[in-house]
């Protein structure tokens, strides 16, 4: 037997594979952390891509908003945030002056525990933290992107800022193509109107996992945070351990695209074959807080399991399955035909999840390994349910025979395994 480890929560459990079945482990091809995160943020703030310093875009008195990103992503806010404003008191500006804004999108606002866990306290302490809402009725109209035609609302305090800062991390996503840069605009914070009208386009083939060129969600989320006039933003990528590899800092686009480039150099790994069966964690908490979370960690599984092959999802959901609309859009159609009319008429947010959930359905089945109640996963989501990964390993060797070949991807929320003959 080999034994592999998976996150799952705030712990790790263990899959015993038989050897015979076992092609292997699929894993980033992981670089060092830096020895000093503090010093490297410094770093890409005094030397940053196609922008001037910091430094020389703010001024005394100068109001700030610094985007976070919320509870349900892996980003190292507390490495960055820190030395961020510190950079600011440098320059001048007090920490009366700057706002915190988590983005929260859609999800719910975040809590005062979690703001510590995601910030530390003393930065609760030093400056005002807000979480956004999409709903508010406040939202600011900054104009209509020329390409998809989406009416841009955001936050309140984020667009009445004399400056505005996007955080965050760089990694893959299953429609954007990848997560950070402008996304910390839109959705982040940004109204429902604008999220649904830019989410719809998911129905376009160029909308997923690691494409940005002639990715329509990608192109109107970053014209969304050029009407938003965005003039600096701080990214990080970080290891399959959430240490911090490089930090990225400077002009909205050229700053991201240059961690993308380190993001694919890591996560995406090359295949030369399916396996039957797919173990895949979504990574551990935060990443696995619920099934509307979790689900990444399937997206990015698919090219790795054979049609009609099985993936075992390992995700805690300690919150369940997250998303009312995402249960209701599960409820109310049976097929992937009836969803995509549905997106075309009235797209509402949530809905995506559903309609890829169905569209893996089709694939391949999924057994999920939680601690979220069965009838859901299995009335409501139509997913196999096991109590521990081995027992939903014998379910699977049921459904594929005994001599199925087993891949396990640790970390699903981040990697990317794709056919190289596909490519």
């Amino acid at each position: 037997m080999v034994n592999v480890w998976f996150p799952y929560g705030k712990t790790e459990i263990c899959a015993r594979i038989p050897t015979r079945n076992f092609l292997g482990t699929i894993t980033p091809k992981d670089k060092p952390c830096v020895a000093d995160p503090w010093e490297e943020i410094i770093r890409a703030l005094k030397h940053p891509i196609d922008s001037k310093p910091l430094a020389e875009l703010v001024h005394p008195g100068d109001t700030i908003t610094v985007v976070v990103d919320d509870v349900t992503r892996p980003a190292p806010s507390k490495l960055l945030i820190p030395p961020l404003l510190d950079e600011l008191n440098h320059r001048g500006v007090e920490d009366g002056n700057i706002t915190i804004l988590f983005g929260c999108g859609t999800h719910r606002p975040v809590t005062p525990d979690e703001a510590d866990e995601l910030l530390g306290a003393d930065v609760v302490k030093r400056v005002k933290t807000l979480s956004h809402n999409c709903l508010d009725d406040d939202l600011k109209f900054l104009g209509t992107t020329k390409t998809h035609g989406t009416n841009v609302y955001v936050n309140k305090v984020f667009a009445e800022a004399d400056v505005r800062i996007l955080t965050g991390d760089i990694e893959m996503h299953y429609y954007a193509g990848f997560g950070g840069g402008r996304k910390s605009v839109l959705p982040a914070v940004s109204g429902a109107e604008t999220i649904q009208h830019n989410h719809k386009m998911i129905l376009d083939p160029q909308a997923r996992t690691g494409v940005l060129e002639g990715n329509p969600i990608h192109e109107d989320m970053v014209e969304a945070a050029r009407l938003a006039d965005v003039r600096f933003i701080l990214n990080a990528v970080t290891n399959s351990e959430g240490e911090l590899i490089r930090a990225f800092a400077g002009d909205l686009e050229a700053a991201f695209v240059e961690g993308v480039k380190l993001v694919e150099e890591v996560y995406k790994v090359p295949l030369d074959r399916r396996a039957d069966i797919v173990i895949v964690s979504a990574g551990g908490h935060p990443t696995d807080i619920d099934l509307y979370q979790a689900y990444k960690a399937v997206d990015h599984a698919l090219d790795s399991v054979k049609r009609g092959g099985v993936i075992i999802l390992l995700a805690e959901c300690p919150e369940s399955y997250g998303n009312e609309v995402f249960s209701d859009w599960m409820m109310r159609f049976e097929d992937t035909k009836s969803m995509r009319r549905e997106i075309k008429r009235h797209f509402v947010t949530g809905g995506h999840k559903a309609y890829f959930l169905m569209q893996t359905l089709q694939k391949c089945q999924v057994i999920l390994v939680s601690s979220m109640p069965d009838y859901y996963a299995l009335n409501v989501f139509r997913l196999r349910t096991a109590r521990a990964v081995n027992d939903a390993l014998r379910e699977a060797f049921e459904i594929t025979g005994s001599k199925a070949k087993v891949w396990a991807v640790p970390n699903g929320h981040k990697t990317l395994p794709f056919l190289e003959n596909l490519a």
